[in-house]
């Protein structure tokens, strides 16, 4: 049995019919949904809804097989074929609006609307299998329950904190799940939470039940897998009575992210399930296991399938070719596949064998596209416009140039003279070039936006124009480079790592720009690199390149002290020869007397010298007498006190008056 086809944000949703395959739904990226007849590989129907440009489709599913009761029916003859009773008539669109839209294919337009259940862009749509009703997430953190019969609410409740972005129901129609930060088990009746399980850091993308046999009362043995943006494991679940359900019981390893899943649910417990995953990157993964338990290694997938093209004429070289959708079909080793552009895919019923792992076809599309639309049942809407309606059209964001509206022309009388213009004059009225001498913000425009950067580095990367990348790589400014790498888009991150690369091994000063970008891309793209398989060949020319330069940094920095050292040294030797000669002329002249002014001067000093050396040994005789006559006076007067204290120790009276006056 097959699954709903899974839908991507950056991939145009498209779903194979459930049971039969024949037909395969397609939304292109202008909101148009196209129905391709597998048998045949032509376009059976296409449906343009009014607002398929403001209101995109963003999911899509088909619905059970119903019986088609449309009035009475009149008797058919014998040679009439009667037709089958259940026919796939309703397919279910989700669009950016928060509308959902009916289409009928049996009728060949649009069934009904459902309205006025989402604020915000839908992200899933799933049928019950057994009830008249459907289930819508989106971006609101709303999951609605519509009835078909009235296309009204049914009942509407809150499920996560933030979007909720897959639902899937089980195969008897009583559990749902839904996966927003985590992924919630519901119970159907009474809207309550059964279960909860958590292991996926991004927004999950895929939800299916992989499991036929009739579940318990307590859910035990149900399985389910689940699959993230940006991981490139495809993780298992069991949920079981005892409540150790938390983690995922196995995995399979996948080359990217997956965006649609088909697969052959098991009957019983010894049959194997068997999955044919379509990764983003375009290659086709068959994985197949026993579901019997807990399995510690992640799985591999038992074969890969790729397509690509034969090349050109001259070089020969073969290019991949994306895959879009793969169904298996009920031959089990033969598959189907839709590969090549949305517009107009290739679709192909192919056998594998079984013990090639690896599978390469090589096709040539240019010569199998050939568009073959059978007008009888082709049935194309083309909506009604009113004049003052605002036309919106597709874009790549970040664009602001002005576009002069050119008047609409009314259709021409025949015989008129006036001549329709070329394709070369209706370009050159289309004003997309700056003028001359603008500056910044030019005049009577728009200013230039600020993420005008990342979309010229996108265009340069796919254009491979160095006049474009040349121009952005040559800014310095820090903050413009981080917030040029932030909003770059997943896709271009591998292409800039290798135009880094590229340049980094030209001259030295482009080496120091470019060193800035890998610093900003592996800041904020670190976590999408490790996840690349391909990571060491990708980065090995620019691990080993640095690593060459690394080691002659040493050495280049011992050799410029050496050369400095002796640069310093020959500057001080070539200072000190080159000393500048002093300069003798006098700063001050002093003017002396005349010479017999000296020689009176000089006569009257030599006498007054002639005169102090002959007194000088009389004045130190004079000296030496003086000094003798003061010791001898100050003996005398030592003695007398002697005296005096000798006579009163006695008892001796005083002196008489007339020896006092002697002594006096």
């Amino acid at each position: 049995m097959a699954s709903d086809g899974g839908s991507c944000a950056l991939v145009s949703p498209c779903a194979f019919s459930p049971k039969s395959h024949q037909y395969l739904a397609l939304s292109t990226q202008d909101g148009r949904l196209r129905l391709w007849d597998t048998l045949s590989n032509t376009l059976y129907q296409e449906y343009v809804p009014s607002a398929h440009l403001s209101a995109t489709c963003t999911c899509l599913a088909w619905g059970p097989c119903r019986t088609i009761k449309d009035g009475p029916q009149r008797k058919k003859r014998k040679s009439e074929v009667v037709p089958h009773g259940d026919q796939l008539d309703l397919l279910a669109l989700g669009t950016a609006a928060g509308t959902i839209l009916l289409y009928s294919t049996v009728k060949g337009q649009l069934h009904s609307k459902l309205d006025g259940g989402h604020d915000s862009k839908v992200n899933c749509v799933r049928w019950h299998p057994e009830n008249n009703c459907l289930y819508s997430c989106s971006d609101d953190s709303r999951i609605v329950e519509w009835d078909l019969q009235t296309g009204k609410v049914k009942c509407k409740w809150k499920a996560d904190k933030c979007a909720v972005s897959c639902l899937c129901l089980s195969p008897d129609g009583k559990m749902l799940l839904s996966a927003g930060q985590t992924i919630k088990m519901w119970d159907l009746e009474t809207k309550e939470v059964y279960r909860r399980f958590t292991g996926h850091a991004t927004a999950v993308s895929t939800l299916c039940f992989i499991s036929m046999r009739p579940p318990t009362h307590d859910m035990e043995g149900l399985y389910f897998l689940s699959g993230a943006a940006h991981d490139r494991l495809l993780s298992v679940w069991q949920v079981r009575s005892d409540g150790k359900d938390k983690n995922a019981v196995l995995s399979f390893t996948l080359t990217d992210e997956p965006i649609y899943v088909d697969l052959a649910m098991s009957q019983s417990k010894d049959e194997a399930v068997k999955l044919a995953v379509v990764c983003k990157d375009g290659q086709m993964h068959l994985c197949e296991h026993v579901l019997n338990g807990h399995c510690k290694k992640p799985l591999s997938p038992s074969c890969s399938v790729q397509v690509a093209s034969p090349g050109s004429v001259g070089d020969g070289v073969p290019r991949p070719v994306p895959i879009l959708a793969a169904a298996l079909t009920m031959d089990k080793q033969a598959l189907l596949l839709a590969y090549g552009s949305g517009l107009q895919p290739v679709i192909e019923r192919t056998t594998l064998n079984a013990g090639e792992t690896h599978v390469c076809l090589v096709r040539d599309i240019q010569a199998s596209l050939t568009l073959r639309t059978e007008t009888t049942f082709t049935k194309v809407k083309t909506p009604t416009v009113k004049a003052d309606a605002k036309l919106l059209v597709p874009g790549l964001p970040g664009h602001s140039a002005p576009i002069k509206s050119t008047p609409v022309e009314m259709k021409r009388k025949p015989g008129s003279d006036t001549k329709e213009m070329s394709i070369e004059e209706r370009l050159s009225v289309i004003d997309l070039s700056p003028a001359e001498g603008r500056k910044g913000v030019h005049k009577g425009g728009l200013p230039l936006q600020t993420d005008s950067f990342a979309v010229l580095l996108v265009q340069g990367l796919e254009s491979s124009d160095s006049n474009i990348l040349n121009k952005v790589f040559q800014t310095k400014k820090e903050v413009l480079i981080k917030k040029t790498v932030a909003r770059l888009p997943i896709p271009a991150v591998l292409p800039l790592v290798q135009e880094l690369s590229k340049r980094m091994q030209g001259h030295p000063y482009s080496g120091v720009l470019m060193v800035r970008w890998l610093k900003a891309v592996f800041t904020f793209h670190a976590s999408y690199l490790s996840t690349l398989p391909s990571l060491v060949s990708h980065l090995g020319v620019l691990y080993h390149m640095i690593e060459s330069r690394v080691k002659m940094f040493h050495k280049l920095s011992r050799l410029h002290g050496k050369l400095y050292l002796l640069i310093t040294q020959i500057a001080a030797t070539d200072k000190s020869q080159s000393v500048a000669e002093l300069d003798q002329t006098a700063k001050l002249v002093y003017e002396e007397d005349s010479s017999e002014d000296e020689a009176e001067g000089s006569g009257d000093e030599m006498l007054a010298e002639e005169e102090d050396s002959d007194h000088w040994e009389e004045e130190e005789i004079k000296e030496v007498t003086e000094r003798s006559k003061k010791k001898e006076g100050d003996g005398e007067e030592h003695s007398d006190e002697e005296m005096n204290i000798e006579n009163k120790l006695n008892g001796d009276s005083d002196l008489e008056p007339d020896n006092e006056s002697e002594e006096e």
